[in-house]
């Protein structure tokens, strides 16, 4: 493994610095990720600039007029903590702690899920159907970009040079959401396909809003635009529901490999579609 810089900066401004003025440079969050691709040579940085040290990037904050924000530090582990994040937001705090283990889950952070690119990442399904954004600061100053919008592709991001994800913003729930995987085994574990959805309803139980994302079936998390159409003025009744599967089976371009194969996940993309919209569904009704 190669000995790069370290830095600990103590503002949003200097680690920009450092990351702008080191195109090699790689942010450190929980680490959870580069240090696993370090040791295997996978990634060789130049320098490490370890976030943590960072004042207000590692908790979880309301925002004004609802809503939270979860700083690029926070543990994953530690969401579950946050009793108003988890009972808003039970399914973006379930699939983050579904990342890795119990040890991993302690140092491993949602910003670095996400920003490490794989289509398979358990926590940008549920982040993209919740329809969260970033706050990204850069040599340019700050802008906020949909989660759906930070991969590229696997292992890519569309950050540019001396940017990084300073925390992650949820919206004001407006209704329910949850997320599911499919795995070989329960625990520590890729996921073969995952699905998060998040739904809110009129007090006439029909569905008034529903956003469908899916991971491991493209090389980004596919938030299917028609599988949510497909449930809004519904009841969220048999019909809806295979129709959305429909949706969702469509929009799939997965790839075989050792742990599914395309036909596979597919199939189990509907398959856990429908699920998850059914528990969405009884968590918005349990609110009403």
């Amino acid at each position: 493994m190669s000995s790069p810089a370290y830095h600990a900066p103590e503002t949003i401004e200097q680690a920009v610095a450092l990351l702008a003025g080191d195109t090699g440079a790689r942010p450190l969050a929980g680490g959870t990720d580069i240090i696993v691709q370090m040791r295997s040579g996978r990634s060789a940085p130049s320098a490490i600039v370890d976030l943590k040290r960072i004042a207000g990037i590692g908790g979880v904050r309301p925002l004004p007029g609802g809503g939270f924000a979860i700083g690029a530090t926070m543990p994953c582990t530690s969401l579950k903590d946050d009793a108003a994040l988890a009972a808003a937001w039970p399914g973006v705090v379930e699939a983050a702690n579904l990342i890795g283990s119990v040890q991993v889950r302690n140092r491993a952070t949602l910003a670095g899920n996400l920003c490490n690119a794989s289509p398979a990442a358990d926590s940008v399904p549920a982040l993209v159907a919740a329809g969260a954004t970033c706050l990204v600061a850069g040599p340019h100053g700050e802008r906020v970009v949909p989660v759906a919008d930070i991969p590229a592709g696997p292992g890519r991001t569309s950050l540019a040079p001396g940017e990084f994800v300073v925390e992650i913003r949820l919206p004001p729930q407006a209704g329910a959401d949850a997320y599911l995987r499919a795995t070989p085994r329960t625990e520590m574990d890729i996921a073969v396909v995952g699905v998060g959805a998040s739904l809110a309803l009129n007090a006439d139980g029909i569905c008034t809003a529903a956003r469908i994302a899916v991971g491991a079936v493209a090389p980004t998390v596919l938030l299917v635009g028609d599988a949510g159409a497909a449930l809004v003025g519904t009841r969220l009744d048999a019909a809806a529901l295979e129709r959305m599967a429909d949706a969702v089976r469509a929009a799939c371009r997965p790839i075989d490999d050792k742990r599914g194969t395309a036909e596979y996940r597919t199939a189990m993309a509907g398959v856990l579609a429908g699920r998850v919209v059914k528990i969405a569904l009884e968590r918005a009704g349990s609110k009403a």
